[in-house]
C-alpha cells in the first residue's frame, strides 16, 4: 500500500471524525474506530497529530480558513445586500449539508469539555458569522432596500439559529431533506422580515 503524506492523511483524519460523527454518533467517536475508517493503526493517527485536541484545533482551524473565509468574501463583495445574504446563506447551509457532524463536533468539544481554548475558538465563528449577517443587512438599511427599523442584532441571532434547525430537519427528516427547499424558505422569512 502506497504512504500517504502527512498533510493527506491528516485531512483524512479530520473527515473521518466529522464523518464517525455523523453516522455513527458522538460517543462512537473512538481512535479505535477512527484508526478502522481510514484503515490505519490508532498509533499512526497519533503520529500526525499529538492528541485529540490538535485534531479538534485543525478542524476549527479548516472552518475558520475556509468557511468563515468563504462568508467573509460573500460579505464583503460589492454585490447587492439581498443577493449576498442569498449567497452566505447558500453558503452556510451548503458547508452544514456538506459536514453534517461539524456543528455537534464543535459544540460537544467546546461546551461540554468546558475547554477555554476551544469554547474561545467557537466563540469567534460564531461572532465572525454574526458580525458578516450584520454587516450584509446594514448596506441594505443603508441603500434604502431594507427597513431601517428593524432590529438588526436580532435578525442576525436568528439568522444564526438556522444551521441548528438545518441539523434537526437532517437528523429527523434522514435522506429526505431538501436542501434547495430548505434555503428558499430561510431566505424568503429573513427577507420578509427586513421588507419595508
Amino acid at each position: 500500500m502506497e504512504r500517504q503524506s502527512t498533510d493527506i492523511r491528516q485531512e483524512q483524519i479530520k473527515q473521518a471524525v466529522i464523518d464517525i460523527i455523523s453516522t455513527d454518533g458522538l460517543k462512537n467517536l473512538s481512535t479505535r474506530n477512527l484508526a478502522l475508517r481510514i484503515g490505519m493503526s490508532e498509533g499512526s493517527i497519533f503520529r500526525h497529530f499529538k492528541t485529540k485536541k490538535d485534531i479538534i484545533i485543525s478542524i476549527f482551524n479548516d472552518i475558520q480558513d475556509n468557511f468563515i473565509g468563504e462568508l467573509k468574501k460573500i460579505a464583503g463583495s460589492d454585490e447587492e445586500p439581498s443577493i449576498r445574504l442569498t449567497k452566505y446563506l447558500s453558503a452556510t447551509i451548503k458547508y452544514h449539508t456538506d459536514n453534517k457532524g461539524i456543528n455537534m463536533l464543535l459544540f460537544s468539544e467546546a461546551s461540554y469539555k468546558n475547554d477555554p481554548e476551544l469554547k474561545k475558538r467557537l466563540q469567534q465563528i460564531f461572532h465572525d458569522q454574526k458580525q458578516f449577517v450584520i454587516k450584509i443587512i446594514l448596506d441594505g438599511i443603508e441603500s434604502g432596500i431594507w427597513d431601517e427599523n428593524v432590529a438588526v442584532e436580532s435578525v442576525a441571532l436568528m439568522y444564526m439559529g438556522i444551521p441548528l434547525a438545518m441539523n434537526m430537519e437532517m437528523l429527523i427528516g434522514g435522506k429526505g431533506f431538501q436542501f434547495d427547499n430548505f434555503c428558499n424558505q430561510m431566505i424568503l422569512l429573513i427577507l420578509k422580515m427586513l421588507r419595508k
